[in-house]
Formats: C-alpha cells, structure tokens, sequence
C-alpha cells in the first residue's frame, strides 16, 4: 500500500507475533544483547521475517524491522498490510525504521509485543505523525533522453 490509501485486511495478530517471536531468537546482538524480531504481513499474504543485526562499528547495525522490509521488497513485494515487532520490553521501530516501513505504507498496522506475550496494537501513523514522503518531494525533472522525445 502506498500513499493514504487504507486497507482492511483480517490477519491473525498471534500468528504474526509467532512469527516475530521466531525471528528475535535468530538476532544477532553480542553487544546490547537487545534482541528484536519482526514480521511484516504482505498484501499477498506472505510474511517476510528479520531480525537485528548488530556489528562492533555500530552505525552499520541494522534493526529487524528494515531487515524484514528488504527481504520483502528484494523479493517484489511493496504493498504491506501489518508490522508485528517483538522485544524483551515491548519496545517500538526506531525513528529509522519508521521512516523505512511510510515509504511503503502510511496506515500500516503494528503490533509491539514483548518476550512475556503481551502485545498493543497501534498505526504507523500513529508512531510516525506529520511524516514526510515522496508526495512531499518535487516532481522529478524528466530524464534527458525523455526531453530529447524519446519514448
């Protein structure tokens, strides 16, 4: 789903938190021991799983959500339905991965669980407000061999 098209899709929120349960035990995190698991629900259905990777030069960690949407859209999905996110904690996407997951999905269902089962239920857009997207960028000028009127 792109833009501000919302979507109504019936998914089963246990199944999805499963999921990401099973992805936060494959994380890799010798560092902050924080390990994070997600679970990204497909528009066909599919669930595309991450977890987070961490590295000894910290800027080149990468959190479990973008993971999950990189496998997603390297295997040709871009339309999302739900997001489930499972910590020790129940914490929510980092700032990055918020800004990842809009490029994809305004209104994107999340789930934010924690090691315990417990879990709430909350937007994107709610996480993310006011956020900024491609329909914020200018048009694009047109390429150089369209402006020589190629087709």
């Amino acid at each position: 789903m792109t833009g501000n098209q919302s979507v109504t899709v019936d998914f089963d929120p246990q199944i999805l938190l499963e999921r990401a349960r099973e992805a936060r035990e494959r994380a890799y995190a010798p560092y902050s021991n924080y390990r994070v698991g997600a679970a990204l629900l497909g528009r066909s259905g599919r669930i595309y799983t991450g977890c987070n990777v961490e590295n000894a030069v910290y800027p080149l960690c990468t959190c479990a959500e973008r993971t999950a949407v990189v496998k997603a859209v390297s295997e040709g999905e871009r339309e999302f339905v739900a997001l489930a996110v499972v910590t020790e904690n129940g914490g929510t996407p980092c700032g990055a991965c918020r800004q990842t997951l809009r490029e994809f999905a305004e209104d994107l269902i999340i789930l934010i669980g924690d090691a315990a089962g417990h879990y709430r239920q909350t937007t994107l857009s709610q996480l993310l407000p006011e956020s900024f997207s491609a329909a914020d960028l200018p048009l694009a000028p047109l390429e150089p061999s369209r402006l020589a009127g190629h087709p």
